[in-house]
């Protein structure tokens, strides 16, 4: 089933919005919990939600990038920094907020990422990939601003869960099923993984003879 053009517009809109909101809430999290200042807050949840569409959209040749040339992502992001900011205590009784809100943008973002490049007639491969990309690109740019080893470089299930997302919505595209029950399903995969990930400490291996950090002084 192909939603009409004004429908499929508006499902891609509310994904995006969704998941600019939720990882602009983990950003200004993050942020508060190393102590930033309410600008250095604003700028972590403006560049968490933000970053990954605008490498996507960069990529496709969707230009200007919306998350620069729309107001209402700058809009949902600095919302989203000013009740973390002033409501923080409130956010904090959710356990593991950050974790929460990241893997719900992971979320929103793997499915609209992969629903935009099938939209500008990408190959599904491809259109996966671009999902996945749409939704780690984020969280790349927030942990390299608060000094961290981005959590996608290292053996967390992050990628792998949207990779699965975008997955189910490419596969529903290929077989002409509803754009919206896809983008559910696909969305509600990705956070399940990555909160079972968490939840269990799924790990993806490494090489057996990899150094860890705490051995690394050792002969």
């Amino acid at each position: 089933m192909i939603l009409s053009p004004e429908t499929g517009g508006l499902l891609l809109l509310l994904l995006d919005l969704s998941g600019t909101f939720a990882f602009a809430l983990s950003g200004a999290t993050a942020g508060i919990n190393r102590r930033a200042d309410i600008f250095g807050v604003l700028v972590l949840s403006f560049a968490a939600a933000n970053f990954g569409g605008i490498i996507r959209d960069v990529l496709i040749g969707a230009l200007p990038p919306a998350g620069i040339s729309d107001l209402r992502y700058m809009g949902v992001s600095l919302a989203a920094g000013f009740v973390a900011f002033f409501w923080h205590s409130v956010i904090e009784r959710l356990r593991n907020a950050v974790l929460v809100f990241d893997a719900l943008g992971l979320a929103f973002f793997a499915v609209s990422g992969a629903q935009k490049a099938l939209d500008f007639h990408l190959s599904p491969v491809m259109a996966a990939l671009l999902g996945m990309l749409t939704a780690i690109g984020g969280g790349i740019v927030r942990d390299l601003l608060l000094n961290e080893i981005p959590g996608v470089l290292r053996r967390e299930i992050y990628a792998v869960a949207a990779l699965a997302g975008a997955t189910v919505v490419v596969t529903a595209h290929l077989f002409a099923l509803p754009s919206a029950l896809s983008a559910i399903t696909g969305a509600m995969l990705c956070f399940g993984i990555r909160m079972l990930a968490i939840r269990y400490d799924w790990h993806l291996p490494t090489a057996s003879s990899a150094i860890m950090p705490e051995d690394s002084g050792k002969p």
